[in-house]
């Protein structure tokens, strides 16, 4: 009978992903529309961040604490929107037992960086 040996590569640590599903110019000059789906696996999160736009979110699957610097955390489950104003920093933690998918779409200034991010 032969084995298999044991392998001696450890699986890379679960991360936060976003990815872009559209991009659009806005009807507002120097805007645009970006769209974008973020999976957060359990125990992960997103890290803290902000937008020079408003981010209008809804949460596809999972469970997110989305905790803020300066207001209350807030708990999104399944089906729940949100809205994040321009310049909040905020972090989305996934607090479920499956995949987080959030869905959300940002007005932004093409000027300035889509996310800025903190320590």
């Amino acid at each position: 009978m032969t084995t298999e040996p044991e392998s001696t590569h450890s699986a890379a640590p679960a991360t936060f992903k976003r990815t872009e599903l559209q991009r659009f110019p806005s009807p507002i000059p120097g805007w645009e529309i970006v769209q974008s789906l973020a999976e957060i696996p359990e125990g992960v999160a997103s890290g803290r961040h902000s937008h020079p736009g408003p981010e209008v979110g809804y949460i596809v699957r999972g469970d997110v604490g989305m905790e803020f610097d300066e207001r209350p955390a807030l708990t999104l489950r399944t089906g729940d929107p949100f809205l994040i104003p321009p310049g909040v920093i905020h972090n989305a933690r996934n607090i479920g037992t499956v995949t987080t998918k959030m869905l959300s779409t940002y007005v932004v200034d093409e000027a300035q960086p889509f996310a800025t991010l903190f320590s």
